[in-house]
C-alpha cells in the first residue's frame, strides 16, 4: 500500500522520483525501490513523505485506494467514510468511524447545513450554538 500510495501522490503533484528523493534526501533509486515495494522506508523519511504531501503518516503507510473508490490518501483532518443510503424518510447512518472520530453518541442533535454549490454539512448543535453566541457577542461588542 505505501508504494501504491507514493506513487499516486506523487503522481498528482506532477513530481518525478528524483523530485522526491531530493525532498527526503536519498536516491532516486531508493524512490524507485519504495514505490515497487522491493523495500521502504524508515519511519523518519516516511514522516517526511507524509508531511510534504499533507497526509497523515497513517494514510500514507496503510490507506488503501481499492476499498477508497480508488481516490487518494486525504488530506490531514479529511475523511471520506464511505457512501450512505437515504432511507424513505429522510434517515442516514453516521458511520462508525466519523462517530468515533467527532464523538458523536445516540441522543446528540447535530445541525445540518447546506449549501447548493457545496453540499450539506453536519455540526453538534452545541459547538454550532457556541460559535453563534460567539458571532453575537462580536456583533454586539462592535455596535
Amino acid at each position: 500500500m505505501f508504494g501504491d500510495n507514493l506513487v499516486q501522490l506523487r503522481k498528482i503533484h506532477k513530481l518525478t522520483q528524483e523530485d522526491i528523493a531530493e525532498k527526503v534526501g536519498v536516491s532516486r533509486q531508493a524512490v524507485a525501490k519504495w514505490e515497487s515495494g522491493d523495500s521502504v522506508p524508515d519511519i523518519d523519511k516516511c514522516r517526511l513523505i507524509a508531511d510534504f504531501f499533507d497526509v497523515t503518516l497513517d494514510d500514507l503507510v496503510n490507506h488503501n485506494s481499492e476499498s477508497s473508490e480508488g481516490l487518494l490518501p486525504p488530506p490531514k483532518g479529511k475523511h471520506l467514510f464511505g457512501i450512505v443510503t437515504v432511507g424513505e424518510k429522510g434517515q442516514i447512518v453516521i458511520p462508525a468511524k466519523a462517530r468515533k472520530i467527532f464523538s458523536i453518541k445516540p441522543g446528540d442533535k447535530l445541525v445540518i447545513l447546506g449549501d447548493e454549490g457545496q453540499g450539506l454539512g453536519l455540526l453538534k448543535s452545541d459547538e454550532f450554538l457556541s460559535l453563534a453566541e460567539k458571532i453575537r457577542s462580536k456583533i454586539n461588542d462592535e455596535n
